[in-house]
């Protein structure tokens, strides 16, 4: 095949036959590139990225439809990092990133455009990683060490070979939230297979890799009652759903499937039909009897937040507020009719579920338990003791 001329490619959507219609060799029909006349694209020239300069006229195909062309340029590295820190200010964002830690240039950035990972990393393009959080509050790091023992936990069931010990993992994350000067937000964490190769297998991974971001989320609090429903999208298995992974494709779909219904989450059962947990937080209930109760973590994310609840719940018992806590099998019928449903997770802290699909849940207002429990919770993310609070070295 001839050579594409040096400076000029001319290439046309309307020429790309699909694979099913294709009557000749590859070898023949791969011509089009050279015989298009409906696009041109020139290294000589390189202009800045905007959206009237990506199409830049219309021109009719074989088949006499409009085909728009466009420009492909060129770029060097500069002028990438340059059109990502343009794209990163022309969109607005309820988050900002204030500061990324990654071990592949092995430090922290504080510049938005520098802020991106290796195409090739199988967290990307195979969902090999696993990742974590912490709340930042009043310059505190709110559970750090309980997240960082799960996070780690995740890295063994998901075969990652960690690059740092555990002490060095924290005193990183540390650090990156000391540069962000942030303090109040929340730091997230990721452990990779590596950047390598495009293969399924991480075996041609050359290390494990560590990231970190701080974020600041300017959205206003919001406590009020959610309505939820019981998702349609199937639960992971629980050797999947026990690790917090990056495969988050079923619970990106269980919130899109909320969403669509007018709901705030869809709620997940386990394959026995028991209530198992939402699609990025748990679940708890307040029984007629006055007892808080909670499914089981065995085939669900073992909830860090959750957890504590339980723990400061025992508040609630002393001043007769709860007669008691369990956590056990949980089912549809028995969630419906409780006094009071909530949601659990470093997200939404503690939050009221006035009603499920149909179901009104106690008398359709926020109770006053699941109240009790994230005031009690606000107070231990602000006042609680070292074991759950971790100063940041600004």
């Amino acid at each position: 095949m001839p050579p594409f001329p040096q400076n000029s490619y001319r290439i046309s959507y309307a020429s790309m036959a699909s694979l099913s219609t294709l009557t000749k060799p590859i070898s023949e029909i791969s011509l089009f590139l050279q015989k298009s006349s409906n696009l041109e694209f020139s290294t000589s020239k390189i202009r800045p990225f905007t959206r009237s300069n990506v199409f830049k006229n219309s021109s009719l195909s074989s088949d006499g439809q409009c085909c728009p062309t466009f420009d492909v340029p060129l770029l060097s590295c500069s002028e990438v990092i340059e059109r990502m820190r343009t794209s990163r200010e022309s969109h607005k964002t309820k988050q900002l990133y204030l500061a990324m830690y990654s071990s592949v240039f092995g430090g922290i950035t504080t510049d938005t455009a520098a802020m991106v990972i290796p195409m090739d990393d199988h967290m990307v393009h195979r969902g090999h990683g696993v990742f974590d959080t912490a709340a930042i509050m009043d310059g505190y790091l709110y559970e750090l060490d309980q997240h960082l023992d799960r996070f780690l936990g995740s890295a063994t069931m998901a075969k990652i070979q960690v690059p740092f010990d555990r002490e060095c993992i924290r005193q990183i994350l540390i650090r990156t939230v000391s540069v962000s000067k942030c303090r109040e937000g929340s730091l997230r964490y990721w452990l990779s297979a590596g950047p390598g190769d495009f293969q399924l297998s991480s075996s041609g991974c050359h290390q494990a890799t560590l990231y970190a971001i701080v974020i600041k989320d300017q959205s206003p609090p919001d406590h009020r009652g959610i309505r939820v429903v019981t998702s349609s999208i199937p639960i992971k298995p629980p050797q999947f759903a026990v690790m917090k992974s990056v495969n988050y494709l079923p619970n990106a779909l269980s919130k899109m499937e909320a969403e669509e219904n007018d709901a705030y989450a869809a709620i997940w059962l386990d394959d026995d039909g028991f209530v198992a947990e939402g699609p990025n937080m748990n679940v708890a209930f307040v029984t007629k009897e006055k007892e808080l109760l909670m499914p089981h973590f065995d085939k669900i994310l073992s909830g860090c937040t959750a957890k504590r609840v339980v723990v400061l719940a025992e508040n609630l018992v002393k001043e007769g507020k709860l007669r008691g806590i369990r956590v056990e099998n949980v089912s549809v019928e028995d969630g419906k009719r409780a006094d009071e449903m909530m949601l659990i997770g470093s997200g939404v802290l503690v939050r009221s579920v006035v009603q499920w699909d149909e179901e009104v849940i106690g008398n359709g207002r926020e109770g006053p338990v699941t109240q009790a429990l994230l005031n009690l919770l606000l107070e231990d993310m602000k006042s609680g003791p070292p074991t759950v609070r971790v100063p940041v070295p600004y």
